[in-house]
């Protein structure tokens, strides 16, 4: 069965963006390195699932953005994957979606996700997303976590985990550490 991995750069403090969506501290810490590890992460898996404010400004960025020629391996390979692989989206005030290969979530969310794990494929990533991440958790539909924790602290924002209704039980399998201070930790759902 296909896993729902969730790939999120958090602060140290626990927040996934600052309380109006910034991600600025987020960028700060970007280098090849981390470009090398995102472009590894996405291609062990072939399905991304975004909600639609994630939606909105990954393909406003990777559909308008020149692929430049000059630009790092790593970054082409992240921009062809992430331009060609399936993309489901989960928004309520969305009617259509126009990034290439990508489409609306056609059921409610337990439903759609529980068909995808059970289709042939590799496993399926989500970025951003907060909400989805958070009905997933919920539902107990979230495999994996991978948590990029980066070097900074900024005291409010938007929390990665907010409204759970009971402990969530992670077994850590594996951590990788960046020059730039970042660290991912692999985290184990236990079911």
């Amino acid at each position: 069965m296909r896993k729902v991995i969730v790939s999120m750069n958090v602060t140290l403090d626990g927040y996934m963006a600052g309380p109006e969506c910034e991600l600025d501290w987020h960028f700060k810490s970007w280098n090849e390195e981390m470009a090398r590890a995102t472009a590894e992460q996405l291609s062990r898996a072939d399905t991304i699932l975004l909600g639609g404010i994630t939606y909105r400004g990954m393909a406003q960025y990777w559909t308008s953005t020149p692929v430049s020629l000059i630009a790092p391996r790593e970054d082409l390979d992240f921009a062809d994957m992430l331009n060609r692989y399936p993309k489901v989206v989960f928004s309520k005030s969305m009617s259509t979606v126009n990034w290439n290969n990508a489409r609306l979530a056609k059921k409610d969310i337990a439903d759609e996700v529980d068909e995808l794990k059970h289709e042939q494929g590799k496993d399926m990533i989500i970025y951003g997303s907060g909400k989805i991440v958070a009905i997933l958790t919920k539902l107990g539909l979230v495999d994996e976590f991978r948590m990029w924790v980066h070097p900074v602290v900024i005291g409010c924002g938007k929390p990665l985990f907010r409204d759970l209704q009971k402990t969530l039980q992670l077994k850590l399998f594996k951590t990788e550490t960046f020059r730039s201070g970042v660290v991912i930790l692999f985290y184990e759902v236990k079911k």
